[in-house]
């Protein structure tokens, strides 16, 4: 057994309470900076569109419960094994923006809240499509879709997932370069250096230190570099101490179900990169149990769960996968924890406020070492796996994934029935990645037949002859 065998924890309660308690408060600062991003910037595209700020549905408080709940919906779908955190999705911020900017039929002159609602009911109908995916795989078993994912797919997918939040962690970071080069350094001295319960907890140390150093300059009279205050307390004066989330039931209308629906397929395509991304991290065969079509019915049901109540989709996050790399701790409860205290943050404005102070450069700090372990888990994949790169297939397959999970960066958008539909870098990186392994000539890969290669990256399923000890 090597040392980072040795380190490995899968049973947290050995940890003790204490210890477990700070491992939740470490995964929920790492989802925390991108979940709120999403409605905050969600609630810009209508308040610049329709010329006033949501009041209900889309908030923060609104998109914590939504991401805490649908974190344990996913746990009880999964029969609790999988290790995943899910946050607000990226992918339907190009669905939103459209619905907002509608001005036609029923959106004309609709009031700003209403359009939201609208956009919430399309995210519904997202999330009940990936049950139907979910009940093909079901049918027709996971092997055969197994088929169209080789190692030479999802690694590169995962590599992209990672390098795609790299200029995020970049545009954060530079708004205090020194406070996010303390972050990131507190992080590598604590996951280097640090002893005992300090090893596995380097991302909150992390935090809570250049969250110290921030207070102290602010309290200097400094400032950042282009002349805004380090922190920003407003938010926390306003807010009170204890309150219901603006929740808001969602609305139906074909438009904004067409606008919205079809981006399910780009995130399921996502699904399934950090279901191969954890799987791979924890090296636990989670696409065969408890099976991927269990996670996507778990993703799917917190999606349309979070729609159902007025907020924004669901995903898998891989912050919370760069996590479990760091800390070596692989004990869903610890996940459960921070989807726990992610729920009662929603009922504390003032709380919320307080932890949405955060200042952006130290969220960017983390995400250079988060973001970048997510990249080193898809090389690993790739190379752990073998993958020939000297056959020309192989090189035009991860070749094309590349280009596209980092060329297009705003998306691709085309017109169907005079709507708008954005197609992420990542969901256009996995479909194009899935359409030349299954059309180009050579594909040799058979999911079940490599169990060194397929349970190096987490996802082996012995075949029939093995289960017979043939």
């Amino acid at each position: 057994m090597n040392e980072n065998e040795e380190m490995i924890v899968r049973d947290a309660r050995k940890l003790g309470v204490p210890k477990m308690m700070l491992l939740g408060i470490q995964h929920m600062f790492a989802m925390f900076g991108a979940t709120i991003l999403v409605p905050i910037l969600v609630s810009g595209y209508f308040e610049k569109a329709c010329g006033q700020p949501l009041s209900q549905g889309l908030t923060v408080s609104v998109t914590l419960f939504a991401a805490g709940m649908g974190t344990l919906l996913f746990h009880v779908c999964t029969k609790m094994k999988v290790p995943a955190f899910l946050g607000s999705s990226f992918a339907f911020l190009g669905g939103f923006n459209t619905i907002a900017n509608l001005n036609t039929g029923i959106y004309q002159n609709m009031p700003v809240n209403e359009k939201a609602a609208y956009a919430c009911g399309g995210i519904v109908i997202a999330g009940l499509l990936y049950l139907v995916v979910a009940l093909i795989i079901k049918i027709v078993g996971v092997k055969k879709v197994m088929r169209f994912l080789p190692p030479v797919v999802t690694g590169p997918i995962i590599i992209c997932i990672g390098l795609s939040l790299a200029s995020s962690a970049i545009s954060n970071a530079s708004t205090n370069w020194f406070l996010a080069i303390v972050a990131l350094a507190v992080i590598v001295i604590f996951n280097i250096w640090g002893k005992g319960m300090f090893k596995i907890i380097p991302i909150l140390m992390g935090v809570v230190i250049a969250y110290g150093i921030a207070l102290i300059m602010q309290s200097m009279g400094m400032t950042n570099p282009d002349g805004s205050a380090i922190i920003n307390f407003a938010s926390v004066a306003q807010a009170s101490w204890v309150g219901l989330p603006q929740f808001q039931l969602c609305k139906f209308d074909i438009t904004s179900i067409l606008v919205m629906a079809p981006i399910a397929i780009a995130s399921m395509m996502e699904h399934v990169g950090d279901m191969s991304a954890i799987s791979a991290t924890v090296n636990q065969n989670f696409i065969s149990d408890p099976g991927l079509n269990r996670t996507l019915m778990g993703d799917g049901l917190a999606t349309a769960l979070a729609g159902l109540i007025g907020g924004p989709a669901n995903t898998t996050y891989g912050e919370n996968t760069g996590v479990l790399e760091l800390s070596k701790v692989y004990d869903p409860r610890v996940i459960r924890i921070a989807a726990v205290l992610a729920v009662g943050l929603s009922f504390i404005p003032k709380f919320s406020a307080i932890i949405s102070t955060m200042p952006a450069a130290i969220i960017g700090g983390v995400s250079f070492m988060l973001y970048g372990m997510i990249s080193a888990i898809g090389v690993r994949n790739v190379v752990e796996n073998k993958v020939d790169l000297t056959k020309s297939r192989n090189l035009i397959i991860c070749g094309v994934i590349f280009v596209c999970g980092l060329g297009f960066s705003s998306g691709l958008t085309f017109t169907i029935a005079n709507t708008s539909i954005t197609l992420t870098s990542l969901a256009i990186a996995a479909i194009a990645g899935i359409v030349l392994n299954a059309i180009l000539p050579g594909n040799d890969y058979e999911f079940g037949q490599n169990p060194a290669g397929d349970q190096s990256r987490g996802v082996f399923i012995k075949s029939s002859d093995e289960k017979k000890g043939k």
